[in-house]
């Protein structure tokens, strides 16, 4: 079943930083879309994927991520 997971990644700096990001989450690990964001160092994805297999990607290509919560909001926004 598909759902939808926000990811905080707080060690995102650059352009090439979300590149990385995006292969890690490519759709070879079952990620049907990803959505990464350098100005708010977060990443949303729609997959198949459980949550461990992704943060292990993102391990993989040298980034820590953390789930944020459904009802989290910017706090800028």
């Amino acid at each position: 079943m598909s759902q939808n997971i926000r990811l905080s990644i707080p060690g995102m700096k650059c352009n090439g930083c979300v590149s990385a990001i995006e292969k890690a989450l490519s759709d070879d690990i079952g990620v049907t879309s990803a959505t990464v964001e350098l100005e708010t160092k977060t990443a949303s994805i729609e997959t198949d994927t459980e949550l461990p297999v992704l943060l292990a990607a993102l391990k993989n290509a040298g980034f820590e991520a953390t789930e944020m919560a459904a009802d989290h909001r910017d706090a800028s926004a």
